[in-house]
């Protein structure tokens, strides 16, 4: 197999675990703790005091995760250097009455989430995961991962008009999964993952639950020159900043603090208690920095030092649609992190964050590229304006650059994710 000096398959190979292990926002964040957990991190309870002592700390909520890292020396007003992602993806979600079908077909009623390719859901054989509630007050991690529920696709031969005008799908009427034979029966669904999980009959009273194809993430192409695997937009970022802030804990000398921050539901807007537009980040580094001795003024001087690092997916250059990019900017596979620049503030970057994100980049001897929108065609966002905004810190839009965004299954270069998680480190360790 060929390929560059800078392949870490390691890294790669780790992020394919990281994924499999993770069809849900739940699992995600799980899943960086646990990576967390064997580098030193221990989780503190938002309910509880805080204390200032040294060392890697982490809080989990719901689909959210913040760990930061307070190193030897660190005062009240050490400014922060954070890595912001997220951990939904767009998909398909199992609505409050599941039980559902007709004709014969059990089927499971699910409402769309965020802004999938739909088409990319038909025909694959699917599982379904994410949290249960139950009485007791607690909540359960499930995910069956075998096959269990598929989309079915109309027979060309009943829609001869694709020819002419493509697929058409409803998002109501054409996107309910099957799962069975004969007549919907009121709580059948629930009722299967509580004997699947060992729950007692009645227990579970609340669910969020998704659907995932169990198709697993694979090396793809004649050298394995490429990665193809579902939910890397955005656990492909999640993945590499874990692996960077446990990097920078075990730096040394450090002038920042290292942060970790990735919200939940930014594939609807990122309003929630777990998104980047609630006051998760805020409440964290604040409670830091007064749990260390500071003050407001010590928070104020600390945040105006801060700089966060947006780390999203973006659009490599595709090759059947070349004219739907930027003339002059053609992101490709394995050329290193991309810079985003939008001038209407959809990306947060500006001069000044160019020049850190660069630095990063040097220092870490990784290349890097550029990424606009071709001036046609209207530009994404992600959680970078919003945390600028919300937080007053300079913000920088980066990411890697794939194709099939928002796919069941995307596609990214297999060097990739090594060169921008080696990228975050030397931005992490200032």
């Amino acid at each position: 197999m060929s390929s560059s000096p800078r392949f870490d398959r390691s890294h790669t190979d780790d992020l394919i675990s990281f994924l499999a292990a993770s069809p849900t926002p739940y699992h995600a964040v799980a899943s960086a703790a646990e990576r967390l957990e064997k580098a030193g991190f221990r989780q503190v309870d938002e309910g509880a005091e805080w204390d200032g002592t040294n060392g890697g700390k982490y809080v989990l909520r719901g689909g959210a995760i913040i760990a930061w890292y307070v190193p030897e020396g660190a005062g009240a007003h050490t400014p922060f250097r954070i890595v912001g992602a997220h951990t939904d993806s767009p998909n398909l979600r199992v609505k409050p009455l599941p039980d559902t079908g007709a004709y014969g077909w059990r089927q499971v009623a699910v409402e769309i989430y965020g802004g999938p390719l739909l088409n990319s859901w038909l025909d694959r054989d699917l599982g379904l995961a994410g949290r249960l509630s139950l009485r007791d007050g607690t909540t359960r991690l499930v995910n069956v991962s075998r096959p269990l529920l598929r989309v079915p696709q109309l027979a060309i031969h009943m829609d001869r008009s694709i020819y002419e005008k493509g697929l058409q799908l409803d998002k109501q009427k054409h996107m309910q999964p099957i799962w069975g034979l004969g007549d919907a029966r009121e709580g059948d669904l629930i009722s299967f993952l509580e004997e699947e999980n060992g729950i007692a009959a009645g227990e579970v009273t609340g669910w969020d639950l998704m659907v995932h194809s169990i198709e697993p993430p694979a090396y793809l192409g004649r050298d394995e020159e490429l990665l193809a695997g579902p939910r890397m937009d955005n656990l492909l970022s999640v993945h590499a900043a874990t692996a960077a802030l446990a990097a920078a804990a075990h730096a040394g000398d450090l002038s920042y603090i290292p942060v970790l921050a990735a919200f939940d539901h930014e594939e609807n807007g990122s309003q929630s208690d777990t998104g980047a537009d609630g006051p998760l980040l805020g409440s964290v580094l604040e409670r830091s920095v007064f749990a260390r001795g500071g003050s407001y003024e010590d928070k104020a001087r600390a945040f105006a030092g801060t700089v966060c690092l947006s780390s999203d997916t973006g659009h490599a250059v595709h090759p059947n649609y070349a004219e739907r990019h930027d003339p002059t900017h053609h992101p490709r596979a394995n050329g290193g992190p991309i810079l985003k620049v939008n001038v209407n503030n959809r990306y947060a970057t500006d001069g000044s964050g160019r020049a850190v994100f660069v630095d990063a980049c040097e220092r870490a001897g990784v290349p890097y590229q550029h990424f606009v929108s071709n001036n046609a065609m209207p530009c994404g966002t992600t959680i970078g304006p919003i945390t600028a905004a919300r937080h007053g810190i300079k913000t920088v839009d980066i990411g890697v650059a794939i194709l099939s965004m928002h796919s069941a299954r995307e596609l990214c270069g297999s060097d990739d994710p090594h060169l921008l998680a080696s990228a975050l480190t030397a931005f992490l360790e200032g």
